[in-house]
């Protein structure tokens, strides 16, 4: 199985993207999502995250303006993104923790959506 990440393009300050990210095969759920961003010349760094647990946290950088979610049937993964700023450009990865009736849950990488925000 992979994830499908999607939603990522060329948005102007203070506009708003949506990302999503879901597996490319039906029958799984999703258990806890991770969504990072690895800007140019930078680390991969965590933005925001929905453990199993069910609690929910956001990087400083973000908070206010970005929001995780998930559907409700638990297949699509979401992040929201407000009054985006240029430091937002990035390539945005999904990580979700996935099972199904056959598999006990196992994390995954999506390939990376990018983002450019314009000034």
């Amino acid at each position: 199985v992979q994830l499908q990440a999607s939603g990522g393009g060329l948005v102007q300050a203070g506009g708003s993207l949506r990302l999503s990210c879901a597996p490319s095969e039906s029958g799984y759920l999703i258990n806890a999502v991770g969504w990072y961003r690895q800007a140019p010349g930078k680390e991969r760094e965590l933005v925001a995250q929905f453990t199993s647990s069910g609690s929910t946290d956001y990087a400083d950088f973000v908070k206010g303006r970005f929001t995780i979610s998930t559907d409700n049937a638990k297949k699509t993964a979401y992040l929201e993104m407000n009054n985006l700023r240029p430091e937002d450009t990035a390539v945005y990865y999904c990580n979700l923790e996935i099972y199904s009736y056959r598999y006990s849950p196992r994390r995954y990488w999506g390939q990376g959506t990018l983002v450019t925000v314009s000034s």
